[in-house]
């Protein structure tokens, strides 16, 4: 049994759906991972991490509206807004979504299905610096 750990830092250039499979994958054959389970976690309270279709982009924009629409940036429904408008309705969206994936590795590719794909979900206005735990624990 062999672990590796190590940070994924993704740039979001704003709110949104941010696909980072294809850089989660470059390190899992960086690293020569063959068969074994990656667990994700990301380490903010204002973002979250989601598996979710990555074949229409309608789903993306779909998934934006609805959580825009569920935690609008209006600053009389919250106490908290020290850090901005967009802070609080960002920890909500981040408190419905996850902070923690696992996803198995076998034959050195994420076993994702057909139509998957990885995202952070970025809940704040501006450009943000995300910072993603990897453990990988396998053969």
């Amino acid at each position: 049994m062999r672990q590796v750990q190590d940070t994924l830092t993704v740039q979001a250039a704003g709110p949104g759906l941010h696909e980072i499979t294809g850089e989660i994958a470059a390190w899992v054959a960086e690293n020569g991972l063959r068969e074994g389970l990656l667990t994700l976690f990301l380490r903010h309270t204002s973002a979250g991490l989601l598996i979710q279709e990555n074949a229409d982009p309608d789903v993306q924009r779909d998934l934006e509206a609805f959580f825009a629409a569920l935690a609008p940036e209006d600053p009389r429904r919250y106490r908290h807004r020290s850090e901005g408008p967009d802070d609080m309705p960002a920890h909500i969206k981040a408190a419905l979504t996850q902070v923690q994936l696992a996803v198995p590795v076998a034959a050195g590719r994420l076993r994702l299905g057909t139509w998957q794909g990885i995202y952070l979900f970025e809940g704040r206005d501006r450009p943000r610096s995300r910072e993603i735990a990897l453990h990988w624990l396998g053969d």
